[in-house]
Order: C-alpha cells, then sequence, then structure tokens
C-alpha cells in the first residue's frame, strides 16, 4: 500500500494563482521522501492539503489509502511545521502532554509515550524545564517528540533541521532513521539538500507549482563526466595536448580536474599520459551531488 498518492493534484487562489498544476506523486509506505524546490514552488500548500488544512482545487489526493476527507486518518498522521511556536512558560512535558491531548491519546498511552519520546530525543533531563531555556536544537527535538506522540503511521516535517548546528542536525538524522527502522513513512520538506541527500530514499522537486522532477536520491546524483587524476609532474607541451582531448581541464598541485565527453576519451588521456612516461596516483570520479543536480533541473526548466 502506498502511504501518500496525489493525482493531477491543483490548487488555485483566488481563481488567479496556480499554487500547483496537475501534481502526480506516490510515496511508498517505509519510505523517506524529500520534497524541494526554491520559494513559492508550492510545497507548503501540497503539505497542507495532504494534512486536510487546505482543499485542492481539482486532482485527487490520499494518504493511507483513505481520502482526505476521512476524518479517522487524522490519528495516523504526525505533523511538525517549520517555526513551531509553543508558549515559552510550559515545560518540555507539559507541551508534550497538551498537544497529546488535543490529539485524543489517552492518559495512559500519553503518560507511556512521553517517557519513550523524551529518552529517543535525548530530552529526559528537560522535562520539568521552561521552555523560554530551551536552545533552537532542543526546540527541534521536542517539536519532533511532540508530533510522534500519538504514535503515527505517517509523519510529515516541514525543515526539522532549519537553524540546528551540525551535532543537532546528526542527532535528528538518526532518529529519522530509527523512525524509518520501525517503518514509519517520512514526508521531508527542507531546504537544506545535504541533509535530504544523507536522509532520504526518494525525492521530488516542484517548480511553480509543476512537479519537474522524481527519483531516488542515487538516480538524481548520477556519476558526472568529471575525473580528478593525481599525477607526477606534466610538463606544458604534454598539458597543451590533453586540453585538445577533453573538454574541459585544469592543473593544480599534481592534480589534474577533466571533464570528458564519454569513457572513450579519458582512455585517450590516460593512454596520452602513460606515453609521456607520467605516473597516474589516482583517479576519482566526481558524482553530482543533489544541490548540484538541483540547480542543473531547476536551471533547465527556467530555459525550456
Amino acid at each position: 500500500m502506498l502511504a501518500l498518492e496525489t493525482t493531477n493534484l491543483s490548487k488555485t487562489f483566488n481563481g488567479k494563482l496556480k499554487a500547483l498544476d496537475k501534481v502526480t506523486l506516490s510515496v511508498d509506505t517505509g519510505h523517506v521522501f524529500g520534497l524541494l524546490g526554491p520559494n513559492g514552488a508550492g510545497k507548503t500548500t501540497l503539505i497542507k492539503i495532504l494534512l486536510g488544512i487546505l482543499h485542492p482545487t481539482a486532482g485527487t489526493a490520499a494518504v493511507l489509502g483513505k481520502p482526505l476527507n476521512n476524518i479517522s486518518i487524522k490519528q495516523r498522521i504526525g505533523y511538525l511545521p517549520e517555526n513551531h511556536r509553543y508558549p515559552d512558560f510550559l515545560k518540555g512535558g507539559e507541551v508534550l502532554d497538551y498537544y497529546a491531548r488535543l490529539a485524543g491519546v489517552d492518559k495512559p498511552s500519553r503518560q507511556k509515550n512521553k517517557a519513550n519520546l523524551l529518552k529517543l530525543v535525548n530530552m529526559e533531563k528537560w522535562e520539568k524545564t521552561k521552555l523560554k531555556k530551551y536552545s533552537k536544537g532542543m526546540l527541534q527535538r521536542l517539536g519532533l517528540a511532540q508530533a510522534l506522540m500519538n504514535d503515527p503511521d505517517v509523519l510529515f516535517l516541514d525543515e526539522p533541521t532549519d537553524g540546528v548546528d551540525p551535532i543537532g542536525r546528526k542527532k535528528i538524522r538518526d532518529i529519522l532513521h530509527h523512525l524509518q527502522d520501525k517503518g514509519k513513512t517520512i514526508f521531508i520538506n527542507s531546504h537544506l539538500l545535504s541533509e535530504v541527500e544523507m536522509i532520504c530514499d526518494q525525492v521530488a522537486i516542484l517548480d511553480q507549482g509543476k512537479l519537474i522532477r522524481t527519483g531516488t536520491v542515487e538516480e538524481l546524483t548520477r556519476p558526472s563526466k568529471t575525473y580528478r587524476l593525481e599525477t607526477s609532474p606534466i610538463p606544458n607541451d604534454t598539458l597543451a595536448k590533453l586540453k585538445q582531448l577533453s573538454l574541459k581541464l585544469n592543473e593544480e598541485n599534481n592534480f589534474i580536474t577533466l571533464t570528458c565527453a564519454d569513457q572513450q576519451d579519458l582512455n585517450a588521456i590516460i593512454d596520452s599520459m602513460r606515453a609521456e612516461n607520467i605516473d597516474i596516483k589516482a583517479i576519482i570520479p566526481h558524482k553530482q551531488s543533489l544541490e548540484e543536480s538541483f540547480i542543473e533541473i531547476l536551471t533547465k526548466d527556467v530555459v525550456n
């Protein structure tokens, strides 16, 4: 069963502004899914529709096989909004208890879940401390615990590591891996593409309300045609020959960075270097990062 599914989902505001334009995507159960796109792409609108906060203008969507108007499905959803705000006079444990009560979680389950989740996010010692003393990272981890108090099957996270230091981001990633191991489906909206690359199985890229690319992280971070070679010193006349065989070549401190049209051209360059008795100590292929792929895809979309 799919955790999330949309078909030709569209949303227009005031009859003019089209925030979503026939978005069709699916998220497998137990996967971590990343939603990417520039500001104004429609990411938050899509999340709000899936949560039932907004209604689509056209198209359909389902969560765990149920239509969005099925109220019972809300009990199986957890949500951490971007820039969440809790009253700073409350204590950490009080926040979890309060929002779990709003979600209809019974008292025995609230007490059990609160203890387990505070331990999960490493916040047991701060249960009775008022939020005004919490750091940004602590608030994010508390927010994540709050989103899990009803033991949801699908978890929506809007910028879960925004403003968190590297150690805090690592802790949150570890928690998300743990939740995935338990079979949770996690839907992440984030601008931190390096974080998405480390945690997500699948990603989708939205731009101006349209879905322009979906795929696994591996598919979108394909190996490029650029290589970094560590070599012995190369004479200038040999460098000139190599530049004629490559699309682009830079040399610095016995390292060559070159871009080839294909594998055949790379082999020709290597053969030329060996013919000149140049030692090749390492050949390191450059793998395109998710951020590089994201920029390339959006740039092509703008050009087209």
